[in-house]
């Protein structure tokens, strides 16, 4: 009897194990297959991401023959709006000046002394820059104003300016007469009633609407007794264009690369045919081409991009600026990761709620996460578990959310030396010139693994011949300051 029980006990303890060891192994065949799946995901995604160089230059000649049409008619996905400006700064402009930069929510006033292009230099933000006597201020814009009248909005930003003025210099009659004013990209999205919500490029033409808002903004400035006057609302694009044109004739195009984007040039007159009758034409004109509205059937999209943009305020439009700006380049890693949590349980069998969230990965964190150089990926860990409150994640799993980070990214900033190229080749300056292009934009400034890829992907375009012909520049004296070289530009 003994002697059957512990057969019989033999037995179940074997019978215990087996099931054991075939739970483990089903188990393990079950991560196989998911983890399978993951990487398979993310190969097609890579595979549809990328940008060989014969691709870049399809694309960057769609580009050129947009900004054509652009010019001449209405036919284009560039809107090519030309700058009233009547002058760009030449590097001899001195004096103190200020300038005023209105972005969504919020505005920068900067305040700066100009000694020259040949002055003495100064260190700004670790580099030498001809400036002095620099500060800048952020405000906030309180909702009731953004939504408010523009002439309400004027007021209340003359009124923050006149404060900034008494605090840096003696009263309100400091520094140059002329303020610069520059609008980023993002403003016409933010602003909420339509009457804030002008189109703002509008101004650079110099019609009903933009005349409108700089009568405003005039009558804003002698209502508070601000000793100023604002000849031209411009995009900041074109401010950024002007402040490469203050240190070297051979700047020619702008890009800014932040939460929006944008890239402006300087165009020959003859070549320009949308101008107001009664403006006078320079021999030169900076021109806003809106190049985020940008489509090409060479555009790498996939099926993320495409729900991105049919779930995006306004689908169907700002095709390029959803691939390469800063508001959209974490939103479509977000996408890829949650479908791999769906589809292959990346981060356990139940998808983290918070991955569903949209816009919650913002391109900062991204940025933190591809560059993470840790061993086993501590940066991704802790991004991961304070964004999506996922806490279980796995060295390999760290490794494929740095992977995506990093297919996002290249193929981004591939695509904006893509852009850049296009602009260098329309000028016919590729073989022949030097062109400046200067950058602005906290992606380029702040994600260095973007702004490497940039700079190779223009390389391996042009290759060793040409390459030296386009070299690409930060912006100079910081976030605003494109405003100061307006102001100093106008007569």
């Amino acid at each position: 009897m003994k002697k059957d029980v512990v057969v019989l006990a033999a037995v179940t303890t074997v019978s215990t194990v087996v099931a054991a060891v075939l739970l483990v192994r089903q188990w393990k065949r079950r991560s196989e297959q998911r983890w399978r799946h993951a990487q398979r995901i993310l190969r097609k995604f890579a595979r549809e991401c990328a940008t060989p160089v014969p691709k870049l230059w399809q694309i960057a000649d769609d580009l050129v023959a947009q900004m054509h049409a652009g010019l001449t008619s209405t036919q284009s996905t560039l809107q090519m709006f030309p700058s009233c400006l009547p002058s760009l700064p030449n590097g001899d402009e001195k004096g103190l000046f200020y300038g005023i930069n209105l972005r969504g929510t919020n505005f920068i006033i900067v305040q700066a002394r100009l000694g020259g292009r040949n002055a003495p230099m100064s260190r700004i933000g670790g580099r030498s820059e001809p400036i002095s006597d620099l500060y800048r201020q952020e405000i906030p814009i309180p909702p009731n104003i953004i939504e408010a009248s523009s002439q309400e909005l004027f007021d209340w930003i003359t009124v923050e300016l006149g404060k900034f003025i008494s605090m840096h210099s003696e009263g309100l009659q400091g520094g140059e007469k002329n303020l610069g004013f520059t609008v980023s990209p993002t403003i016409a999205e933010v602003a909420a009633s339509k009457e804030t919500a002008i189109t703002w490029k509008d101004s650079l033409l110099g019609d009903a609407a933009g005349n409108k808002l700089l009568n405003e903004i005039n009558s804003a400035m002698e209502k508070h007794s601000v000793d100023k006057r604002v000849f031209a609302l411009v995009d900041d694009t074109i401010g950024v264009l002007a402040g490469g044109r203050y240190y070297s004739k051979e700047s020619v195009a702008a890009v800014t690369l932040g939460m929006g984007t944008n890239a402006a040039y300087i165009e020959s007159a003859q070549s320009v045919v949308k101008w107001p009758d009664q403006t006078p034409k320079p021999e030169e004109i900076a021109i806003n081409t809106q190049w985020g509205n940008f489509r090409s059937s060479h555009l790498p999209i996939t099926e993320f991009d495409t729900l991105l943009d049919a779930e995006s305020s306004y689908p169907g439009s700002q095709i390029f600026e959803k691939l390469i700006s800063g508001t959209y380049l974490g939103e479509t890693v977000r996408r890829v990761l949650l479908k791999m949590a769906q589809e292959s349980a990346l981060f356990g069998d139940t998808v983290p709620p918070k991955l569903a969230i949209p816009y919650t990965l913002r391109s900062p964190d991204m940025a933190a996460m591809h560059q993470d150089t840790s061993e086993d990926y501590e940066i991704i860990d802790e991004k991961l578990g304070e964004i999506f409150e996922i806490t279980n994640s796995t060295t390999m799993a760290r490794e494929l959310v740095a992977e995506i980070c990093d297919v996002v990214a290249e193929r981004g900033s591939r695509l904006v030396g893509a852009g850049i190229i296009g602009i260098v080749k329309k000028l016919d300056r590729l073989s022949n010139r030097i062109s400046i292009i200067t950058v602005e934009g906290g992606v380029y400034e702040h994600y260095r693994v973007f702004r490497n890829y940039l700079h190779s992907s223009v390389w391996e375009m042009l290759g060793d011949e040409l390459s030296d012909n386009v070299i690409i520049e930060h912006s100079h004296g910081g976030s605003g300051a494109s405003s100061i070289y307006i102001a100093a530009s106008q007569p």
